[in-house]
This record gives structure tokens, C-alpha cells and sequence, in this order.
């Protein structure tokens, strides 16, 4: 089945934030931001603002009716800077005018006193001074002191990885419209419609039952408008409410290039220790989370790190502790994958470490450590295991020997180009890990022309959740797919919503959708019985529009059926909730069953460097994923392909960039760098897991959003393998992004250093 909204689409005509219909009178929003990353704000001065061409209003901290602060976690970020500025980009005053233009024009007439304070935008020195968003967390395993003294093999080193910028499509942005009794409505481009209507209720001093959050869809998410699409949803709300106008208030890309916070750069050291036959006893690791200047979701992502600290791999003594630290850069957010990535980053930099140092294939290690069923995580669940499964199909289908050979073989004959081979296997964790956010909420209404309208939390974002969730709603009622149509997701209809994230949202809406449907489905059946002369509702079945008894054609169809319940005042409309069984977190332990089902994969990926340049291409990305039982293959494929596409982007090339004083200098397209059609693999093969293991996830098919993305690593490790077949004595930094400019200085490391020495 294909993507319902494919025809819009390419029509033009699906709607987002800039197609929503301004009304007369709507003013347009511009933003005075820092200039400088730390400072005490002694005076802004709006004067010339306010009196420049078009302007309504300027706003100010001062001027807010409610509180000055939009963190969800930790109360610790203002909406407007009102006594210290924290970060390049950080808010000050917001500018109302008669035109975009008008109001970006007023905004660059704004001037500020800023007394400069020290500007730390190290994760590492951050932690140095103390500088933390909350006290560390940890999580333990066994005795990995006892354990390192019985390894025959120890290896100690540091890892680091990069942020990475959301580069959604549409930029982040919100229109809202004031109403009756001081109430506002919201169509914003968020993830999180109750996370704004929160926000929005805190800025403004309204009650959350005033405020109306709509959204149809985004251009686009990635993580970066779950948390961090509150701001600009609520000085636009701001603007509303003191000017009694509707206000609009969206972002220019270089905007929100340096205003928003990106994937969280991490700095870690580890220490991992193998006994004679290439077992991993012990592994311990210590993270440095650059959080930036408040905590938005730092603290979460940080806990989906520890949480994925041993990817797919049983380690029987572990000890890994998590910080925190706050920087004076923009709040970094959720990004694809919450952390997991950066946390499966320093295993396999850990096990490459080994592996080279001994002179063994790194997928020795990878293979012979894999989790199997019964084993322990390291937070105290009991590994479900398909990482065996996964490997040794992945194995079957592509060869892993051959593929290893064939580079092997082409590396001997040539001299200047070198090919690299790494292997990816992933196992990665289902649900929020706050437990309470694994609940959502469905509202369906039959209409007694028959057709199905559908409500839910899920925000669609070009991920395919309303294509699931309509087939959900479609296959428990028998109907056409066309007959079923999923609605715009609002705080009025589902209230009290999880964000669209964790890879969660076709979970959790898609099995509330069934509850309903089933409810209303019992119902119609109970309708059906007597009309059909069936002995029991239970013999009653729905087939493509008809009511069938025992397997056998009725004259009672869909329409007639509908109908017949109406007459009789039977609801076709049902409210239905459902929470995720079986799991629950003890941070007070830090143990527990934190996830409803774990994804399973193994992934070969191959490279070719040209060791002249330093540039290279991705051969391949073969991949055995573990879908469960796939509803859709055509979204699941499509989700599959982006993720690892953007999983190689964070990986080698797409590389932010702060100066000393915490300005962005990778703030546009010309200086930040995503894959393009000429830098994506020239193949990507993904094959089914086949199994039969039931799990939690709607129809037995496995969420696919986040986890691909990790099988981008690989292309990480590929790469280092064909710059140590060109220059087998260097060892390279595990430091990611793997840029050409780094994989250049690495296969020629040795003539750096003389030239270094000579001058």
C-alpha cells in the first residue's frame, strides 16, 4: 500500500504551517537574538524598533502576563532573556509588524548592553567546573573492577562524535489566533502538541483548556520540534495575546540554523577488556553530553545513552556513568535515535580498538559477544534476543567473507584507491523510557454514510503514521483504505498527548485506533447478529464491506449495517486509551524492564577511498532488519533508507561547527555539508528477518524510525578500515564526523608529523 498522502504531495496539495489561510489583521513576528553566548544583559533599547516602519509592538520579558519560562524538564529557560544572555541566538525581544519584513527589518534596529561573561562550549570543561544540568546517572553490571583483573586483554582510549543539525524541510514556526475568552489557537510545526499547549498555557497565564494546539503535518522533524518548537509557538501566543491580532512567526533557515539546538556532540572515554578467546568480560564508560545552555531533553537523551551503551552485545560486568554539561551553546534536543547513537558509537570505537591493536577482525569481537535470549542489559531487562538471528542472515544473504575478500583482493592490486568493509549490528530499545509516556489516545467516529474519520496523538512528519494508522482503522472494520480518513492531531480532540517520537507514535496511536474500532466493531456485531439470524455476535465477521455469517454471504453490507445501528441509537463513535503493558523504570536502581520490544539488525557496509584526495564513496549498505511483521513495506523501506542515509551524514560529513565564543560558523548550506543524490551508497539491499517471535508493537510490525539510522555507523568503521589498509601503521582518532579533510590528514599522518617536525 502506498503513502496516503503521495498525491498531495507531489500535487502541492498537502497542507503545512505556511498553507494555512492568514486572517485580515495578521501581524508577523521578527526576533532580536544574543549577538554574544554569555553575558549579563544590563539594557536593551527597542526605541528605534518601535518606531520603524510598520511596527505594532515590541516585546519584552517584562511585558509577559504569565512566566517568563518555557523548560519542560527543568524550569531553567526563559522565554526572553530578562538578566543574563546564555547563547548566540538566545531571545531577547520579539518585534509585531504589519509585514515579515517590516518586523526582521525592526529587529535588526535593536541594540543591547551585554557585559560579557566566560563562554565555555566544552562538554569537558564544563564538567570540570561543575557546570552540569543534573547530578550524573549511572548504570552498573557485575564488578567491573574485580572483572579487569582477569582479562587477558585491556584497551583504554576516547571517543567523540559530533552534533548534527535537523535540516528539516520546514523551518520551525507557529500561527496563532486569538478567540473567545482570552483563548488562543496554535497551528504550530511541532512533534509535541501538548508540549506547546504547556508552554504556550505557562507564557501567557491561560489554562491549558483555552489553548488549542492544531497540527496537519510537518515538513519535516527529526527530533529538533519535539521539545524545541515551544519557543516559537509561544512568543508567537505572546504576540496574540498583548496585540489582540493573530500573529505568524516562522524562522529563515540561517535562523534556525542558529537558534535552535542540534544532535548533542558527546566526549568519551572508555576501558573494555577481553579474556583469551575474544570474550568482552568488562567494559567501562564515561560520557560528556554537551548539553548546551539549558536542559530541554538533554536529560532523557542522555539516559537512552546508558541505556544503549552495550548496543547488541552481552557484557556480564558493566560500569558507565553519564554527564550532563551545560555549555553556552543553543539547548541541544532530540535527535533520530535520542542518544542510542552516540552511546553504540563508543562500543564499536571500543571494540575497533581492540581489534586493530590485536590484529584480529573487528567482527571477530562483534560476533562472538552478540546478546542472546536471557541475557542481562546492563539496566536489568532480559534480552529477547534476535542479534544472532540477524547476523547470521544478514551472513547468508550477502557473505560477509566474500564482501571482506573481494576488498582484501582490490586492495592488493591497487595502490591509491582502498576499499574498507565494517560490519553493524544493532539492537535497539522500543518505548519512552519515561514510563508514564507510554499511554496515548484515539478517537473514531463512523458516519452513517460509512465512512471512518480517525483522530489520534501521532503528528505525521513524512514518516507514514497516518498511512499505518488508517490501515489499522481499515483492517479491524474490512473496508477500502479510502474509506478511512486520519485527521489533523489536536489538543481538543486527544488531550494529554506523548510527543510523535521514540519511534513510538505508530505503537502507541495505532493500538489505541484498534481499541477504538474494535469497540465499535463489538458493537455492530452485536447489531448484525439478529438481523442475519447469526446464534451469536461472534459468528458475525466483516469482509470488505459485507457482513458475512460463518464465513458466508449476507444481504446486509457496511452502509446498511451503519445505518441500522443508528437507527437504534447504538454509539459509532468511541474514545479509546491505551498504555504500553509490562514495563517500568527504577531510576532510585537504575534497574528495570525499561522497553516493550528491542529491533534487531546486522548491516555490511562497503567504501572506496581515493587516498589522493581523501574523498570516497559508499558502495553498499546491505542490511538484514528485524521489522517484526512488516504492515507496510513500502513506508518501512522508505524509513529504513533515510535513516541510514542520515546515520552516514552525522558520520563524515555533516560537521557543526562553534567558534571559541560560541558562535556557529557552520550556519548555512555552503558551510554545513548533508548528503546529496551523488553522496548517498550506490546500493542499499535490505532483507526481512524472518521470525516468528510476537511482540508488543501494532500488528506485530516493529517501529522503524530510529533504528536504521544506527546501521550509518558502519560506513564510519568502513572508512577507518580502508584508510588503515592504505596506512595500516596509523591508528586513527575515533573522532566523528570522518570528514575527507580528517580521512586525508589520517592516510598521510606520518608525512604530517615530519613536515610538523620540520618547521
Amino acid at each position: 500500500m502506498k503513502n496516503i498522502d503521495s498525491k498531495s504531495h507531489v500535487r502541492g496539495e498537502s497542507v503545512y504551517l505556511d498553507d494555512v489561510p492568514l486572517l485580515e489583521g495578521t501581524l508577523f513576528a521578527g526576533v532580536y537574538d544574543s549577538p554574544v553566548a554569555h553575558g549579563k544583559l544590563k539594557s536593551v533599547d527597542v526605541s528605534r524598533a518601535a518606531g520603524a516602519p510598520g511596527v505594532v509592538r515590541v516585546i519584552t520579558a517584562t511585558d509577559l502576563v504569565g512566566e517568563n519560562q518555557i523548560g519542560g524538564i527543568l524550569p531553567d529557560e526563559p522565554l526572553l532573556a530578562d538578566d543574563e544572555v546564555h547563547f548566540c541566538g538566545m531571545p531577547v525581544a520579539l518585534v509585531l509588524a504589519e509585514t515579515e519584513e517590516q518586523a526582521r527589518a525592526a529587529a535588526r534596529l535593536i541594540t543591547a548592553e551585554i557585559e560579557p561573561l566566560e563562554i565555555v562550549t566544552d562538554a569537558r570543561a564544563a564538567q570540570a567546573k561543575n557546570e552540569l544540568i543534573a547530578p550524573p546517572k549511572r548504570f552498573k553490571l557485575g564488578d567491573t573492577e574485580r572483572a579487569f583483573e582477569d582479562c587477558a586483554h585491556i584497551f583504554e582510549g576516547r571517543a567523540d562524535s559530533g552534533g548534527q543539525e535537523h535540516l528539516y524541510i520546514e523551518t520551525q514556526g507557529a500561527y496563532v489566533v486569538p478567540g473567545e475568552h482570552g483563548g488562543l489557537k496554535v497551528y504550530s510545526s511541532t512533534q509535541g502538541p501538548t508540549a506547546v499547549q504547556r508552554a504556550v498555557s505557562r507564557v501567557t497565564g491561560i489554562p491549558m483548556n483555552l489553548v488549542e494546539v492544531d497540527v496537519t503535518r510537518l515538513g519535516g522533524g527529526f527530533g529538533g520540534k519535539e521539545d524545541q518548537a515551544n519557543a516559537w509557538a509561544a512568543l508567537a501566543a505572546v504576540g496574540a495575546q498583548l496585540a489582540k491580532r493573530p500573529v505568524k512567526f516562522a524562522l529563515h533557515r540561517m535562523e534556525d540554523m542558529r537558534m535552535t539546538g542540534k544532535r548533542h556532540p558527546y566526549s568519551s572515554d572508555y576501558k573494555i577488556g577481553l579474556d583469551k578467546d575474544l570474550k568482552i568480560v568488562a567494559y567501562e564508560a564515561t560520557y560528556y553530553q554537551n548539553a548546551g545552555a539549558a536542559c530541554d531533553l538533554s536529560l532523557p537523551v542522555l539516559e537512552r545513552t546508558l541505556f544503549h551503551a552495550t548496543n547488541a552485545y552481552f557484557i556480564p560486568n558493566v560500569s558507565a556513568v553519564a554527564y550532563s554539561c551545560k555549555t553556552n551553546l543553543p539547548p541541544n534536543t532530540a535527535f533520530r535515535g535520542f542518544g542510542g547513537p552516540q552511546g553504540m558509537f563508543v562500543i564499536e570505537s571500543a571494540i575497533a580498538h581492540a581489534a586493530e591493536k590485536l590484529g584480529v577482525a573487528r567482527e571477530e569481537i562483534q560476533r562472538r559477544n552478540l546478546i542472546e535470549s536471557g541475557d542481562e542489559f546492563p539496566y536489568g531487562q532480559i534480552a529477547e534476543s534476535e542479534a544472532l538471528a540477524a547476523w547470521t542472515q544478514a551472513d547468508a544473504r550477502f557473505d560477509f567473507a566474500g564482501l571482506k575478500r573481494e576488498a582484501e583482493e582490490f586492495n592488493r592490486a591497487n595502490k591509491f584507491v582502498k576499499k574498507g568493509f565494517a560490519l553493524m549490528p544493532l539492537c535497539f530499545g522500543i518505548s519512552f523510557t519515561k514510563t508514564l509516556m507510554n499511554q496515548a489516545r484515539a478517537l473514531v467516529h463512523v458516519y452513517t454514510d460509512g465512512s471512518v474519520a480517525v483522530s489520534t496523538a501521532a503528528v505525521e512528519m513524512g514518516q507514514g503514521v497516518n498511512t499505518k494508522i488508517a490501515q489499522v482503522a481499515a483492517r479491524v472494520f474490512s473496508l477500502p483504505v479510502d474509506r478511512v480518513r486520519v485527521h489533523s492531531t489536536n489538543t481538543l480532540r486527544i488531550a494529554n498527548t506523548s510527543p510523535t517520537a521514540a519511534s513510538a507514535a505508530a505503537d502507541l496511536n495505532g493500538k489505541a485506533t484498534e481499541i477504538a474500532c474494535e469497540t465499535i466493531l463489538k458493537r455492530l456485531k452485536n447489531v448484525a447478529a439478529p438481523l442475519v439470524e447469526a446464534e451469536s455476535p461472534d459468528d458475525v465477521t466483516l469482509d470488505n464491506g459485507f457482513v458475512r455469517l460463518g464465513g458466508e454471504s449476507t444481504n446486509l453490507d457496511w452502509l446498511g449495517l451503519v445505518n441500522e445501528a443508528y437507527s437504534q441509537r447504538v454509539s459509532l463513535s468511541e474514545h479509546a486509551h491505551y498504555a504500553t503493558p509490562g514495563i517500568g523504570f527504577d531510576w532510585s536502581v537504575a534497574k528495570g524492564h525499561a522497553f516493550a520490544y528491542h529491533v534487531y539488525g546486522a548491516a555490511a557496509v562497503g567504501v572506496t577511498v581515493d587516498c589522493r584526495r581523501g574523498t570516497y564513496e559508499i558502495d553498499y549498505v546491505r542490511v538484514c532488519h528485524d521489522f517484526g511483521r512488516s504492515m507496510n513495506t513500502a513506508v518501512d523501506h522508505g524509513q529504513i533508507e533515510g535513516g541510514i542515509v542520515q546515520g552516514i551524514g552525522w558520520l563524515t560529513m555533516e560537521e557543526v561547527v562553534y567558534d571559541a565564543d560560541g558562535r556557529l560558523r557552520s550556519n548555512a548550506l555552503s558551510t554545513y555539508k548533508v548528503p546529496d543524490v551523488y553522496s548517498v551508497p550506490k546500493e542499499i539491499a535490505i532483507v526481512a528477518l524472518e521470525t516468528d517471535r510476537e511482540n508488543l508493537a501494532i500488528f506485530n510490525s516493529k517501529a522503524v524510525g530510529e533504528p536504521p539510522l544506527m546501521y550509518g555507523i558502519g560506513a564510519y568503521f568502513a572508512l577507518r578500515d580502508a584508510v588503515r589498509a592504505f596506512n595500516p601503521e596509523n591508528f586513527p582518532r575515533f573522532d566523528a564526523p570522518f570528514t575527507p579533510e580528517k580521512i586525508l590528514s589520517n592516510l598521510y599522518a606520518e608525512d604530517l608529523k615530519k613536515m610538523r617536525a620540520a618547521k
